[in-house]
């Protein structure tokens, strides 16, 4: 997949199949598109390509309050959009002078100067432009004035990729990230920087990498222990067991902490990225009554991770 952060700097020797959108999770709807893509792409002999905005245009038009948790970071989603089999992906930057756009200047703007598609594949519900002026309709219209084809996707089909999303996002704020993964066929991902943290876990046997996401706007699960896997900047996959929460037992900060064990490792993490695959809640973030019940119930936790992932 080739990566084009503008549409200004896009170019394609072939004729290209787009649409345009988030696709937060590239879950199997998401892929879904990507594979209507392909077949108008093969029928034409064509690319496929995906537009999509970044920062997301809420975090732009509503700073104080977008109240905005994505399944993906940007890189993530990258991986993603490529195991999916995406010939192109255009990242354009949002900003407020784009989102003043009429949908006319959008259209000339990032399709016909920019990307120059010969086909457009969106849902028949799509808004664009200022204050999300432009519709299909429209769009249609200013395709014939462009020289490209405007295809619907079936209107259930669209609202079939929101439900998904949105029962995505509530099984992981319900911790049942069991359930998320089914809905994503594969384990939820969480990426970040390893940093230092209070170095309490090496006490008691169980030392910890401390994560800093790539992006606050990540969704994260319910607070509490998880079985999960761990690949190491190595290659290598890990058993590992995660802790989200403010750690009751050890600490007063009411502050969220992402602390990952991994089993049977020694290496040295700090300021390595670590990438994580969510596989099973295990318990309840709680409170102990001190320093060797932490650590007991952490023995436990460790025997049902390995029992896990085994």
């Amino acid at each position: 997949m080739e990566v084009y952060n503008s549409t200004n700097n896009f170019n394609s020797t072939e004729p290209v199949v787009l649409t345009i959108g988030t696709f937060d999770g590239v879950h199997a709807g998401h892929r879904a598109v990507i594979d209507v893509l392909r077949r108008k792409a093969d029928e034409i002999g064509g690319k496929t390509a995906l537009l999509t905005f970044h920062p997301h245009p809420r975090v732009i038009l509503h700073p104080g309050n977008h109240g905005l948790k994505l399944l993906n970071t940007m890189n993530e989603r990258k991986q993603l959009l490529e195991d999916a089999g995406l010939d192109y992906l255009i990242i354009e930057e949002f900003n407020l002078d784009l989102s003043r756009l009429t949908p006319l200047e959008y259209v000339k703007n990032l399709l016909s100067d920019g990307i120059k598609p010969q086909i457009v594949v969106i849902g028949d519900d799509h808004r664009f432009g200022r204050n999300r002026e432009g519709d299909f309709n429209a769009l249609s219209e200013m395709g014939k004035m462009f020289g490209f084809e405007v295809v619907a996707l079936d209107a259930e089909f669209v609202n079939d990729i929101r439900v998904s999303s949105t029962k995505i996002r509530h099984a992981i704020y319900d911790g049942d990230v069991v359930h998320a993964s089914e809905l994503l066929t594969r384990n939820f991902p969480l990426t970040g920087k390893v940093v230092e943290g209070q170095k309490l876990g090496r006490c008691i046997g169980y030392p910890t990498a401390n994560l800093k996401l790539e992006s606050d706007i990540k969704i994260l699960p319910k607070n509490g222990a998880y079985a999960v896997w761990a690949f190491t900047p190595d290659g290598c996959r890990h058993k590992a067991m995660l802790n989200i929460g403010e750690r009751p037992t050890v600490s007063n900060s009411e502050e969220q902490s992402i602390e990952v064990n991994v089993l049977d490792f020694d290496g040295d993490l700090y300021n390595e990225n670590l990438r994580i695959e969510v596989v099973q809640r295990i318990r309840d973030e709680r409170k102990f009554g001190g320093v060797d019940e932490l650590k007991a119930a952490l023995n436990e936790d460790e025997q049902f991770t390995r029992k896990i992932l085994k």
